[in-house]
């Protein structure tokens, strides 16, 4: 069984002549071809989207979570800075009215 993948152009607009599957020295299970308009190759698996090894994909994931724990650490880090700063300002507000200096009298009394 063999399959035959047609000569496409790649993402540099670099023209690649077609080519059968099985390839020469590649793997004798990868009778079919895959990939998308811009990259074709030769797989096992008629399903197969995606030309890369899994571990590829660890890297992303790695660098996904990396990425999340640092946003997540720096949110956290303001969550406590703004939290801090409102207990500051609260327990440091004073209790009683402030002393304006002016004394009030009532409107019908008045004094010459």
């Amino acid at each position: 069984m063999s399959a035959e993948c047609s000569s496409y152009l790649n993402a540099d607009k670099v023209l690649v002549s077609g080519f059968s599957c099985p390839r020469a020295g590649g793997d004798a299970r990868a009778v079919f071809c895959c990939g998308f308009q811009d990259v074709k190759y030769c797989c096992d698996d008629p399903h197969s989207f995606f030309p890369y090894e899994p571990s590829y994909m660890w890297w992303l994931s790695v660098g996904a979570l990396v990425g999340l724990s640092i946003a997540a650490v720096v949110l956290f880090a303001f969550i406590i800075t703004v939290c801090v700063l409102c207990y500051l300002f609260i327990s440091t507000k004073p209790r009683s009215k402030l002393d304006t200096g002016l004394s009030l009298q009532t409107a019908g009394k008045t004094s010459c």
